[in-house]
């Protein structure tokens, strides 16, 4: 197997993938095969527990979420999901408001950005594409396609005509949101692109690797200029300090830093975490840098004179997406929850806590030997992040699952299902269930955008449809019996 970085099995023994992406975990113990709660005096929390709307939280995704942006200016806000949907917010009142979703996606979405100076916004993710929106309709305007691999980050230049979008398949691109045309695709990296940012003036676009180095690149040709910094650790994260030529990277080894572009120097090395550096996020006024770790801490430190000045720590969960709410008392910090949590920065209490519902639907633990109890398990641990049991089960990535036994595949009104499983002849029974599992969604169901995995455990899969056959939600009212071949809804 090839490793795109320095130590990359050292980290992946310590993630989870989950469609194709890495969810680095957080501070649990694994006993026993059971997930166990992290440290002692956490918030405390049920399957039911409060989101936190009433204080400030973005809720209403279906899915962890992935990224978020802020229109500082306008006061308006974007969040991507692994729920393949971008939501607007509207966060000019105390309690944020959503004020649309964007569900053409094709993918989970893992970078969204504002277009300067006009309504429009831009998305990218899993598929590989980017999407420009109307803000106000929440209609696809266009697709720009070129990428092989998925796009992981997004900059665009304050004149709002480029975007440049970084991608796992070695290159970034850059796009031309005027012309809707395609521009140049930046290459020589020797590993994934996970981060692009651009200089003051927008002729220079510098992006970053797994393969540890920041490169350089003209705008308007896509040249290389020459090689920016080399860490030798996977780099995850890159912005440019507004006003400044200096670059803030976060690495794989838990390295953040400031490097000063012409010199190719470091400036300043801002502390170590003990896990990758997966978000950063500035704001110009009141001038503050904030940094969030896949262990769940964030520390924030004042522009200037790079002085540390708070930290929180978030014990469920990596923060994949932060953003400076208008005005920088607060924090906005995306990561395994189904919501944005939002935490005040000044004034606050000592060791305020982030409303953070625990165990997640697919975090629980269980150590008993029933099978159905098992076969809970595994659905929380397989299923849950993608599918709900609920009859209305709605933004998740993929379809509810009630009344699955005796449901012809892809006939589930409202959800957009591919062609190639239209066109399939499979009813959801016992049998097909277990084949899924057994082969593997990309050899059973072909077309599918299921995550590719595989059950090759008999026993667990038989514990999977025992749970299933349990949950009452997963008997279609009326339906065939689910052991009767070829039945249809």
């Amino acid at each position: 197997m090839y490793w795109p970085f320095p130590g990359a099995a050292k980290w992946l023994g310590r993630a989870l993938l989950v469609s194709g992406c890495l969810v680095s975990m957080p501070a649990w113990s694994w006993a026993g095969g059971a997930v166990v709660p992290g440290p002692a005096g956490s918030t405390k929390a049920s399957a039911n527990a409060d989101d936190g709307s009433g204080r400030g939280n973005l809720v209403g995704h279906g899915g962890p979420v992935k990224t978020i942006a802020i229109d500082t200016a306008r006061r308006l806000g974007l969040t991507g999901s692994f729920d393949y949907a971008m939501m607007a917010w509207d966060l000019s009142a105390e309690l944020p408001r959503e004020t649309q979703r964007f569900d053409d996606n094709e993918g989970a979405v893992n970078a969204v950005a504002f277009v300067p100076n006009s309504r429009l916004t831009i998305s990218a993710g899993d598929d590989g594409a980017l999407s420009l929106w109307d803000l106000d309709t929440a209609k696809l305007l266009h697709r720009f396609n070129g990428h092989t691999a998925k796009v992981v980050d997004i900059a665009v230049s304050d004149d709002g005509v480029w975007a440049i979008t970084a991608s796992w398949d070695r290159t970034a691109r850059l796009w031309n949101l005027k012309t809707r045309t395609a521009g140049p695709v930046l290459d020589g990296h020797q590993g994934p692109v996970n981060a692009v940012a651009l200089s003051e003036d927008s002729e220079r676009v510098f992006t970053a690797s797994y393969d540890g180095t920041i490169r350089m690149f003209k705008a308007d040709t896509g040249d290389f200029i020459r090689p920016v910094f080399r860490h030798g650790w996977g780099i995850n994260v890159l912005k440019r300090i507004p006003e400044s030529s200096q670059l803030v990277f976060g690495a794989l080894n838990g390295t953040a830093a400031v490097v000063d572009v012409d010199s190719g120097e470091k400036v300043i090395e801002l502390g170590a975490s003990e896990r990758p550096i997966l978000a950063l996020a500035m704001t110009r006024q009141p001038g503050l840098l904030a940094i969030g770790a896949a262990d769940g801490r964030v520390h924030v430190f004042r522009l200037g004179d790079f002085e540390h000045i708070e930290e929180y720590q978030n014990p469920y969960g990596p923060a994949w997406g932060l953003a400076f709410s208008p005005g920088g008392t607060a924090l906005y910090i995306a990561g395994l929850d189904d919501f944005v949590a939002r935490w005040n920065i000044t004034p606050r209490d000592p060791f305020e806590k982030i409303d953070s519902p625990y165990p997640r639907r697919f975090q629980i633990s269980e150590n008993s030997d029933d099978p159905v109890a098992q076969g809970r398990l595994h659905f929380a641990r397989k299923c849950s992040i993608c599918h709900t049991l609920k009859q209305d089960g709605k933004n998740r990535a993929g379809p509810t699952l009630h009344g699955l036994f005796g449901r012809k595949i892809a006939s589930l009104p409202g959800y957009p299902f591919s062609d190639a499983l239209k066109k399939l002849d499979i009813v959801w029974t016992e049998e097909t269930v277990s084949k899924l599992f057994e082969l593997g969604p990309e050899n059973f169901t072909p077309g599918s955008k299921m995550p590719l995995q595989k059950m090759t455990d008999k026993a667990q899969r038989d514990a999977l449809i025992a749970y299933l056959r349990t949950t009452e939600a997963t008997q279609s009212a009326g339906a065939p019996s689910a052991q009767k071949k070829g039945a249809d809804e």
